[in-house]
């Protein structure tokens, strides 16, 4: 991880650092103020690129930042923090965002919890019908934006009752035939983290993995319960409790949008943000879905996850087997 900065530095003889409010491996995230425009604070979002990348690929890392912080500062839409700005400073990267006031879903739903309640599913159903909004407008743009690290605690809650989805460090932009960089390397958070996106290169992502995480995201708001992960599922596929098991308040239509949406397969979960929220939201009374389709095994061993835990659990049985035969 990178040293931080320090409260009181000056980057771009403008922004002056006032504290971290945010942490990641590959860097932090300042509440800043700008000094060109009195009394406006900001948010910097750091980015320090993978230092085992050689030369060129840094390079290319870097035109990569440059290029996704130029679309991401043309996005308008009230449900994201509008980027003001992007800049490099020695070898790490920028992006100044509107600062954004208020608590985050996490902070919301540990409250709840610590009262020994849940958050009131009407609540929950007004925050994902604007969460909708927004990954509906960043997947229709051209090229579709994936955020790819949708979580509570990346949804803050503004005074006024307006929903925000922060911090894009895990953004993509995906253009078609194309291997990309992301702006961070990484996987997002495992909880709310499909099997595909795993893959590293993010070649397997597409905005059905926005769509996991936001099932999953639900999920953790409506049951106070973390879901269990990808990879554990792949695993022990009762490991993942329906919703309402954990919270019976839970409406049946509720708990089947969010498990439609957090279906390991990318094919069996819905096509698009708008045919999922057109689900919970009672304006599609059923599932689409074809009544003969089926995923194939092989479908699955295209996903790389899928295949290494297969040779993995294929391997270990083997060693098992051999074992009581020479026991």
């Amino acid at each position: 991880m990178p040293m931080p900065l320090s409260s009181g530095d000056l980057l771009r003889s403008r922004y002056k650092i006032k504290r971290i409010i945010g942490q990641g491996g590959m860097g932090s995230i300042y509440l800043a103020e700008d000094t060109r425009l009195s009394g406006r604070q900001c948010a910097l979002k750091e980015v320090e690129h993978d230092k085992s990348l050689d030369k060129q690929l840094s390079k290319e890392a870097q035109e990569q930042f440059k290029q996704e912080a130029t679309v991401l500062a043309r996005l308008d839409h009230p449900n994201l923090p509008k980027v003001s700005d992007f800049f490099s400073n020695g070898d790490r990267d920028y992006l100044v965002m509107d600062f954004v006031p208020g608590d985050d879903l996490r902070t919301l739903m540990l409250k709840a919890k610590h009262q020994s309640k849940f958050l009131k599913e009407s609540e929950v159903r007004k925050w994902a019908n604007q969460l909708a909004d927004a990954l509906i407008y960043l997947h229709t743009q051209e090229p579709p934006i994936l955020h790819r690290d949708i979580k509570p605690s990346n949804l803050k809650l503004t005074p006024s009752g307006l929903l925000k989805l922060v911090d894009f460090g895990l953004v993509k932009v995906l253009a078609p035939g194309e291997m990309t960089i992301t702006i961070i390397q990484g996987q997002g958070t495992a909880l709310y983290t499909p099997l595909e996106q795993y893959g590293g290169d993010g070649s397997h992502t597409d905005v059905r993995s926005d769509i996991y995480s936001f099932g999953a995201t639900l999920y953790h708001l409506l049951t106070n319960t973390p879901p269990a992960d990808a990879r554990e599922r792949f695993i022990n596929p009762e490991s993942l409790l329906p919703p309402s098991k954990i919270n019976p308040a839970i409406s049946t239509q509720m708990e089947r949008a969010i498990l439609w949406a957090m279906n390991l397969h990318p094919d069996q979960r819905p096509a698009s943000m708008t045919q999922l929220r057109d689900f919970f939201t009672g304006n599609t009374p059923f599932i689409q879905r074809d009544a003969d389709e089926k995923i194939k095994f092989s479908d699955l061993l295209l996903i790389p996850l899928f295949k290494a835990m297969f040779y993995v659990s294929l391997g270990l049985t083997s060693i098992g087997l051999l074992i009581s035969l020479l026991v």
